[in-house]
């Protein structure tokens, strides 16, 4: 199939004249900055930030392999969701195909835009099967979401599946991978080069342990980079966000450590829980949670919330009825949940 990304634009957005900073105009060093009406006191928090991130992409590229004009830098991964949805879905007309159950926040961000989600369930062990999901499209859609690994679900999509929906449609397909270092062997970051159509998120909330800095990234072809560059606010990123993640991207290795802790903990976590009695199943898991069904989710959701332990009732999101959402967490956070499940038997 043939892809053009300008057939897909909306033709406000093609024709879209983009904001140009006093940042956007220069870069380089200089002595004396006068340019951007801005304090000359406080350094180094009274100057603009680069409002395209280019040393830490350039710190990116090594750990990702991926060119640094592929990539774009959000305020969380909910940050370039919104943007595609508004660069390429005209409002009122245009949809977007998500499958079901899966992260929330692409229907939100769609609700935004006046954009119509189009859901196509996965199969009752939460597989994907790629017809279902083609079949739902229509002339007006602009964009399939999958999420894998998925969330709530915790399971890896086949990858086989994912390629079939890339190469049999003429629109965006968006794989959410932001659990995909548990996982990295499952990710499409390799297929970029052959599928223009394709957008990859991932994120440092997760596995780097970076979720209060707000950090996510897309990772597409140029041309979908540059429209996501031309539409976004000038400083997206602040100066903060990107002296912390300078400085924290150089703890690679102490990252792999923390997945090998976790992966290890989730496996743990996941036999104890299928002892409890009330526990009907463990759904398997590429991530750092875990899905289990069980028979009275309101009630022990309410129980461990009176023990100040917090995990999340997913009962009632589509396919996942009697379910609860637990994170993975440290060893010791780990017993104590057991613990006191324990003392509810």
């Amino acid at each position: 199939m043939t892809f053009d990304i300008q057939n897909l634009l909306r033709d406000n957005i093609r024709k879209l004249k983009p904001y140009s900073s006093a940042r956007d105009e220069f870069s380089g060093e200089a002595a004396v900055f006068l340019d951007a009406n801005e304090n000359p006191f406080n350094a180094p928090y009274n100057r603009y930030p680069d409002p395209r991130q280019t040393e830490l992409k350039n710190k990116i590229v090594p750990v990702k392999k991926v060119p640094a004009e592929n990539i774009f830098l959000g305020n969380g991964s909910d940050e370039p969701i919104d943007l595609l949805i508004r660069a390429f879905c005209s409002p009122g007309k245009d949809n977007i195909v998500a499958i079901a159950p899966t992260y929330g926040m692409y229907r939100v961000a769609a609700d935004v835009n006046d954009v119509r989600v189009i859901e196509s369930p996965l199969n009752a062990d939460y597989t994907l099967s790629p017809k279902p999901v083609l079949d739902t499209v229509t002339p007006d859609t602009k964009m399939i979401f999958l999420c894998s690994p998925n969330n709530p679900t915790g399971n890896a999509l086949e990858k086989e599946a994912m390629l079939e929906i890339l190469n049999n449609f003429n629109g965006l397909v968006i794989v959410d991978e932001a659990y995909i270092d548990f996982c990295p062997e499952k990710s499409l970051l390799p297929e970029l080069p052959e599928h223009p159509n394709l957008v990859v998120l991932q994120t440092f909330s997760k596995a780097w342990g970076m979720a209060g800095i707000r950090l996510g990234m897309a990772f597409a072809s140029q041309e979908i980079i540059d429209v996501l560059n031309r539409i976004k606010y000038p400083y997206n990123i602040n100066i903060l966000t990107q002296l912390k993640a300078i400085e924290l991207i150089e703890l690679e290795k102490e990252k792999s450590d923390w997945v090998k802790i976790l992966v290890s903990e989730r496996e743990k976590l996941a036999e104890k829980l299928r002892e409890f009695p009330f526990v009907v199943k463990v759904y398997p898991s590429d991530a750092n949670f875990l899905l289990i069904k069980t028979h009275d989710p309101r009630g022990i959701y309410d129980y461990l919330v009176e023990e100040k332990i917090i995990v999340r009732d997913r009962s009632g999101v589509a396919l996942c009825e009697g379910s609860l959402r637990i994170s993975v967490g440290s060893e010791m956070e780990n017993q104590r949940l057991i613990e006191a499940l324990e003392a509810l038997v």
